[in-house]
Parts: structure tokens; sequence; C-alpha cells
């Protein structure tokens, strides 16, 4: 095991209100193995600032964001989406991310990419990986595999992504806009039924995570005690995003669930068609806070135009839209998120005894996110990554 030290540098250890007294982080092997007031003897970080990694709680690895049509992605070679996965992998953990979820696909390559990344062959973020979500017949990704008729239909399908390595389960709560024959302002699932699939999926030790645009969908969720609810857009049947229920906001909050509202870096282009858009929606996370809700910083990466390795332009929006100050979006993209992804034992705080996953940027990220955006040092699983070739 090799033992590194970054020294002389600022330390924001992922929770705090303000930075560390902490100025240096020893690493041996892939663990943060002691923090320290020593200057000296290490890597000099001299004007740097460290960070716990980046975690986007929401893409999809298989998906290439500059094909629109879902027919063209689902004919794409499996062989020429393994290479483009592995270039996207690559980019993420050189733009300081260093865990992402993946909520789908229909073949499992995203499975085969976290396993070549653990194994040491490609650079890339911690994934947690759902392989086929769970939808209804014809529903929302119905061409990924996952449909079901009956509750037993879902314990299969569950059953079958537990044998193929999947981490946790994606349900279709609503229909979605990239599925044309469904949609999303209309719940595919009753709450007993989500109750069902929730119930399945903790009996084999994996958390659920819910696609939900609608509104009826995301109280179906939050009724059943889903751990993440996707999107949240509080949509109407007609898809206006103005159908916000405040019994429902305090349900998501009582049952402890998680907003993972797939914020992304072109938000504002393609939401703001209004004066009034973006109060209403600052207003619809004000509630859902006031009422304990708890948000995690994520993409939806993979839809046309949301490339992966464009959190930290996205946490600019997701700061704006959700009215957080910039240390809170930053615990939204690393503590919180690691409690949500059920993985805050091991990552999303610089603590000892942690792994080493750490983005080193100039500047003062707990006042100015832009700094995000040009990493110095991204260290993954212990391992300083090339960033040379961004």
């Amino acid at each position: 095991m090799t033992v590194t030290s970054y020294t002389n540098v600022r330390l924001w250890d992922g929770k705090s209100d303000t930075y560390s007294n902490h100025e240096a982080i020893t690493v041996d092997g892939d663990r943060i193995v002691s923090l320290s007031a020593d200057r000296k003897n290490g890597v000099d970080c001299n004007g740097l600032t460290a960070i716990p990694g980046l975690m986007d709680a929401h893409v999809h690895m298989t998906i290439d964001p500059d094909i629109r049509g879902t027919a063209e992605q689902m004919a794409l070679p499996s062989d020429q989406v393994r290479l483009a996965m592995a270039e996207r992998a690559r980019r993420m953990v050189q733009a300081g991310i260093t865990t992402a979820r993946d909520l789908g696909g229909g073949k499992w390559l995203e499975i085969e990419l976290r396993e070549r990344i653990l194994r040491g062959e490609i650079p890339g973020p911690r994934l947690q990986c759902a392989g086929q979500p769970v939808t209804s017949v014809k529903g929302h990704c119905w061409f990924w595999g996952g449909e079901v008729a009956t509750e037993q239909d879902a314990v299969d399908v569950i059953d079958r992504q537990k044998r193929r390595g999947a981490d946790l389960i994606k349900i279709m709560a609503t229909g979605g806009k990239l599925t044309k024959s469904t949609n999303p302002g209309v719940a595919q699932f009753s709450t007993r039924e989500l109750e069902h699939i929730v119930a399945a999926a903790e009996e084999r030790g994996m958390r659920t995570a819910a696609h939900c645009h609608g509104t009826a969908g995301i109280g179906n969720a939050a009724a059943a005690c889903v751990n993440t609810i996707e999107h949240c857009s509080w949509m109407d049947e007609n898809q206006d995003r103005s159908a916000f229920d405040e019994d429902i906001a305090a349900c998501i909050g009582r049952n402890g669930c998680f907003v993972s509202p797939t914020i992304y870096d072109k938000w504002t282009g393609i939401w703001n068609k209004s004066d009034n858009f973006a109060a209403m929606i600052q207003n619809q996370f004000r509630v859902m806070r006031e009422h304990g809700v708890r948000l995690i910083a994520s993409t939806d990466a993979g839809i046309p135009d949301v490339h992966h390795h464009d959190l930290a332009k996205a946490l600019l929006e997701f700061k704006f839209y959700a009215d957080l100050t910039p240390v809170e979006t930053l615990r939204a993209a690393t503590s919180t998120c690691a409690e949500a992804l059920g993985i805050s034992d091991d990552v999303g705080t610089i603590e000892s005894g942690k792994c080493a996953d750490l983005l080193f940027v100039e500047g003062d990220p707990l006042s100015d996110l832009t700094v995000l955006q040009s990493p110095v040092r991204v260290v993954v699983r212990g391992i300083e990554q090339n960033l040379s070739h961004r």
C-alpha cells in the first residue's frame, strides 16, 4: 500500500458549515488514515481546497446524450456502448465525480462497467446500478425488459436484477417523457403495488428509487416509503408542473424519503418559459424543505444534451431552483447523497477511516460553486487521477 499525505490544504469535511482546522490528509491505500495540522511532510497543496468527491444520484451510463431517439439508442452495438461508457466514466472522475448511481438500462452493461472500474481496469466513479427498472406493461422504459403485470411478475424482475448483481431496484411509478406512449403525469402503480415492490426489494437487501413526475405517483411512492423519489416534478395529467401538494410533501418528509430532482445544467433554458416558473419551483422546494424533505444532487445524465461529466455546472442550477446556499448544495452532492444511497459509512465525508475520494480545487467552494468546474486534483479510492486529457 502507498501512503500519501496531502498537506497545506484547506479542508471541508462534507458536513460542517465552515472549514476544518486540519490542514493535512493522509491516505493509505484506498483509506483516509488521519487528518492533522501537519503542513510540511507530503504533497504540497498550497492554495487548494479539498472537499469530498462529488456524487450524482441519477445517471444512465449506457445512454448517449448526443442521440435523441430511443430506437437509435437501442440499436447501438453493445461493444460500441461499452467503449462509450468507459470514456464517460473517465471524464466523470476527471470532473471530480467519484460516485454515481445508474438508474436503468436494459442489458446490464452498466454492471459490467462497475466491475471493470472496481478491478482497476479503467478509471471511473464508484457505481451503484439498478439494472432493468420495474415498469407496467408498455409503461415507461418497457423496452429495457422490466415490464410487470402482476405482483409476482414484479418479484421475478427484482430477483432477476439481484442475480445480475444490481445494487438497488428502480421503479417507474409514473409515465415518462422519453416513452411517448406514456403520460408522465399519470401513476403506473397503486400505493399497495408499490408497497409490495418495496417490501420485496427490502427482503433482498436492496433500496428503491422511484421515477415520479406526476403528483399522484409521487404520493403513492411516498406512502410506500421508497428510499428516493426521482424528478418529483409535481405534474398533473396535463403535464403542468404546478400540481404541488403540501400534504404529500409532508408525507415525503415524515417517511424519510429523499428527493432527487434531476436538475441539470440546461434547466433554465428548457423549463423557464415564464417569469413565474422559477418562483413557483423555488416555492415548491421551500415548502418541501420546511417539511423535512432532504434533497440530493442528480442530473439524469444520458438524456438528450445532459452529459455525464457536467454535474459541477448542474449544481449552480440546483442551488438556484432549490434556493440553497453553496454549503447546502455541496452537502446534497456529498454527505447527504451518501446517506440517501446507503453508503455514508464509507464515503461522503473526509474523515479518518473513510474511503479516500477527494476533490481539490482552487478558490472557495463554500461561497463560489463555479470553482468546482476546474478540478486541480481528483483522488478516487486513494488513486490520483490523470487530469491531463480532460
